[in-house]
């Protein structure tokens, strides 16, 4: 397949990352074809390829981990949430060394040429409260079209998988809560965990966050 034809269907798939089937679709050749060219093109180092049936292109402004996400998972869905979620809303200054995710799929650790992607499972009656990211929120992540969780949910999500696994999210960074953050919706969220008593434990979890915030609020601070 030459190369300036196998470009230009990149081109028009639109999207900084893209998958074997969806450029073989795109083109109309077969997959085997299309690998080759690729193979061809990430020797010209013109793209990269990020994990299995998940290719690049060099030097696209939208390419950032993240953009990786909608293609790791083939027929689940997920969403940034946990540590990675907070960080990209400011609510934790220290930046995740693992892109966190919450899934209906199996926990499961993906290592890629982009990033480490840690994907944790949740209930599906759990599995709501995100949304489509927007870069107005933050300037933490280099593009790419992405869901991830409210801010409240991604709070209650770690408290959720503390519950289910006592090493993870159990203890946090520094937490800054900006003036929008509600606890109210932080209860309303965990009030809708199916199993009480990971339920109750998240209660426990949001006291002592919601006791120390306003510990430290101006009006308890000593001058």
């Amino acid at each position: 397949m030459r190369k300036r034809s196998l470009l230009g269907n990149i081109k028009e798939l639109g999207a900084p990352v893209f998958t074997t089937f969806e450029l073989s679709a795109s083109s109309g050749k077969s997959s085997s074809v299309v690998i080759q060219g690729l193979n061809n093109l990430v020797e010209d180092g013109l793209i990269i390829k990020v994990y299995r049936g998940i290719w690049a292109q060099v030097g696209n402004e939208q390419l950032s981990p993240y953009a990786v996400i909608s293609c790791l998972l083939t027929r689940h869905r997920a969403y940034v949430s946990f540590i990675s979620a907070l960080y990209l809303y400011n609510i934790v200054e220290q930046i995740p060394q693992v892109i966190t995710l919450a899934s209906t799929s199996h926990t499961k650790l993906i290592r890629t040429k982009l990033g480490v992607f840690s994907f944790h499972q949740l209930t599906p009656k759990f599995f709501s409260g995100f949304n489509w990211y927007k870069a107005c929120l933050s300037d933490r992540q280099g593009g790419g079209k992405f869901l991830i969780a409210e801010p409240e949910k991604a709070l209650v999500d770690s408290f959720y998988l503390s519950a289910c696994r006592k090493k993870q999210f159990g203890h946090f960074p520094e937490l800054s809560f900006p003036k929008s953050f509600s606890f109210k919706k932080v209860k309303q969220w965990a009030l809708r965990i199916p199993d009480p008593k990971i339920r109750a434990h998240v209660f426990k979890k949001i006291e002592a966050i919601a006791f120390k915030k306003s510990q430290l609020s101006p009006k308890n601070v000593r001058r």
